[in-house]
């Protein structure tokens, strides 16, 4: 099923997609609820969504959000190492990676309180004049536990959402030398959606064990780049297996692929400024698309002003 969290003029309301409706279910009833009550709520729910809906609406008569607006967490991967050579070869450094990069699928966590909805503008980060967006696939969390197996922990996933990570690459520059990890060039915004589409629709794209999922991003309706999520060198199993190690993952938890190879504009490039390149500017329209997933489509908008702190930045 195709779950989505959508507004209509009465509240945020759950429901799934059925061609071009949403059938919604009663109001109070949260996606996140669902997860947290069982896979079988989830699974009973949908089937009340079928047969009995609270509600029927067009889509053009609904404002989609996220599916879950602000879930318990929200990490993200990097699991196609392309896109790390890709943006170590923009910066004009070796694409020679450390070791560490093959000993472990890394992650960090991101705003969670940041998350926004497939249709929503997105703002510029404050003081960035360098923003971009990241390609990727957001996996949720429906069955939670800890210290999984990586042969069997894709089992504690529900479904899948598309995931955009926008980025203000200038602040991440200060952010890596800081050595701290992603701070204010992760902060500003995530966008979930359109749906959180459960793993059983998906299985027919899978290959060889993965999902062959093709993806896509486009800028302004230019094709940047197109990719497929069986190319990432760590699997989701393995990613959610080590993201669980110590740790009781949650219902609802969301954990991103990171970029598929070429899906930002930093790894695109070409001049020896960063400061020149083209980067994301009020106006542009972003687009990311998954097979089976469905579409978002954002519209970039000027960001807030800065108030300086005391060393002026």
């Amino acid at each position: 099923m195709k779950w989505v969290t959508y507004e209509a003029g009465t509240g945020r309301r759950t429901g799934i997609l059925d061609g071009q409706h949403v059938r919604g279910l009663r109001a109070g009833v949260s996606l996140l609820s669902l997860l947290e009550a069982g896979e079988h709520a989830l699974a009973e729910a949908g089937i009340d969504a079928r047969r009995a809906p609270d509600e029927i609406r067009p889509l053009t008569e609904v404002r989609l959000l996220a599916p879950l607006p602000r879930p318990p967490s929200v990490r993200d991967g990097l699991c196609f190492l392309d896109h790390l050579r890709g943006s170590y070869r923009a910066l004009g450094r070796s694409e020679q990676l450390h070791p560490a990069w093959s000993e472990v699928p890394a992650f960090y966590f991101t705003n969670a309180g940041a998350v926004v909805g497939p249709h929503d503008d997105v703002p510029v980060a404050p003081g960035s004049r360098m923003f971009d967006f990241e390609l990727e696939v957001g996996a949720v969390i429906g069955r939670g536990g800890s210290d999984l197996a990586p042969a069997t922990a894709e089992r504690h996933i529900v479904g899948y959402t598309l995931f955009n990570d926008w980025t203000a690459r200038d602040h991440q520059l200060r952010d890596l030398a800081l050595g701290l990890g992603m701070g204010k060039s992760k902060d500003s915004a995530v966008t979930l959606g359109p749906a959180l589409v459960t793993a059983d629709e998906l299985e027919e794209h899978r290959r060889d064990g993965r999902l062959a999922i093709e993806l896509s991003a486009t800028v302004n309706g230019e094709e940047l780049t197109r990719g497929s999520l069986d190319r990432m060198d760590w699997t989701f199993g393995e990613l959610v297996a080590f993201v669980s190690r110590g740790v009781e993952l949650s219902p609802g938890e969301v954990i991103g692929s990171g970029t598929v190879p070429g899906g930002c504009l930093l790894e695109h490039v070409d001049t020896p400024d960063l400061a020149d390149a083209r980067w994301l500017r009020p106006g542009d329209v972003v687009t990311l698309r998954g097979q089976g997933l469905g579409e978002t489509r954002q519209t970039v908008v000027p960001g807030s002003d800065v108030l300086p702190l005391s060393s002026g930045f």
